[in-house]
C-alpha cells in the first residue's frame, strides 16, 4: 500500500475498524473510504456492488461484523449466522468483481474447536466441534476464511484472513450485560470505587486463563500483514501470553484504584479452562505486540472515563 492508495475500511466505527483507521492515519494514509452502516448496508448485495463500482477501492480491510457476548450469540443465532455470512460474502465477491488488489478478512478465535489443544495453532481449524453457544457466529467466520481461500485458489485473488485473540481498547463496549470480561471488569471496579462498595463479585473461580491484545496493536499487525503477507492460510494475531481471570481482576483493580475485596462466585460457570493463541507464525513473519497488558488497561480506562457519561 502507498499513502495515496484508496483503502476501504468496512466497519470503521467499531473498536477494530477505528483502530485500523487510526493506524493508517498515523502513517500518513490520506485516501480512506469510510461508510457508515446507515449509508451502506453490507447485507444488501446491490448496494455493495454499486459502492464498489463507484469507489473502486484498491485495498479492503473487512472488519465489519455483527458481534456480541455469549447471551446475544446464543439468543439471536439466526441473526448472527445470516448477517455475518451475507456481509462477508457480498464484500468479498465485490472485491473480486471490481479487481481489488488485496483484501484482509478479520475473523475471531472462536473459529477453533472448543476442546482444541493449547495454544491454538492455525492448523487446528475444522478439527473438532465448536463451542455451542457461539457456533453460528463461528461458522460464519469460518465461511469467510474459506471464501478468501476459494477466491485465492480459483482466481488468484490476494485475499488473506487473520484471527485476532480477545481484544480490548479504545471504543470498547462497556455495557453491563453484553460486554466482554475485560471491559466489564473495568466498569464494575470503577462503579464499586465510586459507590464505596466493600467488595466486587466475579463469576466463576478465577482460574480460567485468557489472552488479551490491545486493539491498536492488532491494527498495527493488520497493516503489517497487508504489506507483507499474501499466503493462502490464515494468521493468528495475539500476544502468545495469558493470565488467569483472578490475575486480570487484580490488575484492573490496581489500575482503577479500587481498594475493596474480590469475591469469586464459584456457583457460576468458568467456561473454557484456557484459550491461548499460537503466534509463532506471526513472530516468524516479523511482528510482535508492543503494548503490555497493564499499559493497555490504563489506556482503556482513560477511554472509559472520557465516555462514561455517554454510556449512561
Amino acid at each position: 500500500m502507498n499513502t495515496n492508495s484508496k483503502i476501504y475500511i468496512a466497519g470503521h466505527r467499531g473498536m477494530v475498524g477505528s483502530a485500523i483507521k487510526r493506524q493508517l492515519e498515523e502513517r500518513g494514509y490520506t485516501n480512506l473510504v469510510l461508510q457508515t452502516s446507515a449509508s451502506l448496508d453490507l447485507r444488501n448485495q446491490q448496494a455493495v456492488q454499486q459502492f464498489f463500482a463507484a469507489e473502486q477501492p484498491e485495498y479492503v480491510f473487512l472488519a465489519a461484523a455483527k458481534v456480541g457476548g455469549i447471551l446475544a450469540n446464543n439468543t439471536y443465532r439466526a441473526d448472527f449466522i445470516y448477517e455475518n455470512l451475507i456481509m462477508e460474502a457480498n464484500v468479498i465477491h465485490a472485491a473480486h468483481q471490481f479487481n481489488v488488489k488485496k483484501l484482509m478478512f478479520l475473523g475471531s478465535s472462536c473459529i477453533y474447536p472448543k476442546m482444541a489443544p493449547q495454544p491454538l495453532k492455525e492448523t487446528y481449524l475444522l478439527t473438532g466441534p465448536l463451542e455451542e453457544t457461539n457456533e453460528p457466529y463461528a461458522i460464519a467466520k469460518i465461511a469467510g476464511i474459506k471464501l478468501c481461500e476459494a477466491y485465492h485458489d480459483q482466481y488468484g485473488d490476494d485475499f488473506i484472513s487473520v484471527m485476532p485473540t480477545n481484544l480490548y481498547g479504545i471504543g470498547d463496549n462497556y455495557h453491563p450485560e453484553n460486554s466482554h470480561v475485560l471491559p466489564a471488569l473495568i466498569r464494575r471496579f470503577h462503579e464499586a470505587k465510586q459507590e464505596g462498595a466493600s467488595s466486587v463479585t466475579i463469576w466463576g473461580s478465577g482460574t480460567p486463563k485468557r489472552e488479551f491484545l490491545y486493539a491498536d496493536d492488532l491494527a498495527e499487525a493488520c497493516v503489517f500483514l497487508m504489506d507483507t503477507y499474501s499466503g493462502r492460510e490464515l494468521v493468528n494475531i495475539g500476544t502468545g501470553e495469558d493470565l488467569s481471570i483472578r490475575e486480570l481482576a487484580e490488575l484492573i483493580k490496581a489500575v482503577v484504584g479500587y481498594e475493596g475485596e474480590l469475591v469469586f462466585d464459584t456457583s457460576k460457570p468458568d467456561g473454557t479452562p484456557r484459550k491461548l493463541m499460537d503466534v509463532l507464525k506471526l513472530h516468524r513473519l516479523g511482528w510482535q505486540h508492543k503494548t503490555t497488558l497493564e499499559e493497555g488497561i490504563a489506556l482503556a480506562y482513560q477511554d472509559f472515563l472520557r465516555n462514561e457519561f455517554a454510556m449512561r
